[in-house]
């Protein structure tokens, strides 16, 4: 969960982060299988990569407060890190959790759409490993195929990409998405209060918008990606896919 694009202040990440970080530390969205799904990823990329391709540049979209990918990032052999999050309360906690690694860090408070599309990252060096997490679902359906194509560009040769998010089933209608969603928050979330349960719906309601697999993945691949889905969570929505240049 990240703030939403748009800039209002409704999210759980200005309103409610107490009730965020119990959804994360209690395990309820499968972010502890999910990291180290990820960081198996980027380190087998990491061990293919090419000697003298040098080290690489990492752009973080919607980073937080990189409470779960902070112990891996402090490992990584970066040459440069980028934090990008609309929410400006995280990011110092995310530079406090990267103090004293060896990389460069920048901080960008920005929605990540205007990030991928924003002329002055088009001119800088292209980034060879972008991670997301939980982030691009806020954004409506035409609005994930602009960033799929901008970041087309953004990205260097051999570059990856690693989107990790929540998902609709193939053909399953948001509506259907979220009242099964809802229904899993109502029987399973017992470490949320009801009041903290519902403010979760609330959101879940008003500013998810999870892309179909199939539709997402069909998308992708006509802005120039290969597709392919590393990993995926017990509960039918929560999944990890790796995005690479098609040639």
């Amino acid at each position: 969960m990240r703030l939403m694009p748009g800039g209002t202040v409704t999210d759980l990440f200005q309103r409610r982060w107490s009730t965020y970080r119990r959804v994360v530390d209690h395990d309820l969205m499968e972010h502890r299988a999910l990291a180290a799904a990820t960081a198996g990823a980027i380190r087998h990329w990491l061990a293919q990569r090419s000697p003298t391709a040098g080290r690489p540049r990492m752009a973080d979209l919607g980073c937080g407060d990189l409470a779960q990918l902070a112990p891996l990032l402090r490992e990584l052999p970066l040459e440069a890190y980028t934090g990008v999050d609309l929410c400006a309360d995280v990011l110092p906690l995310a530079a406090a959790r990267l103090e004293g690694v060896a990389y460069r860090r920048s901080w960008c408070r920005q929605d990540l759409l205007a990030w991928v599309l924003d002329p002055a990252v088009a001119a800088a060096p292209a980034v060879d490993l972008v991670h997301t997490a939980y982030a691009v679902h806020h954004l409506h359906d035409g609005a994930k195929h602009r960033f799929l194509a901008g970041l087309r560009s953004r990205l260097a040769p051999g570059g990856l990409v690693l989107w990790a998010d929540v998902f609709r089933a193939s053909g399953e209608s948001r509506a259907s998405y979220l009242a099964r969603y809802t229904q899993r928050i109502l029987q399973t979330w017992d470490p949320l209060a009801a009041a903290e349960r519902q403010q979760v719906i609330d959101h879940i309601s008003a500013h998810d918008h999870p892309a179909d697999r199939r539709a997402i993945q069909r998308a992708a691949e006509a802005c120039g990606w290969q597709w392919r889905w590393l990993w995926r969570g017990s509960h039918g929505a929560e999944a990890l896919a790796m995005l690479t240049p098609r040639v």
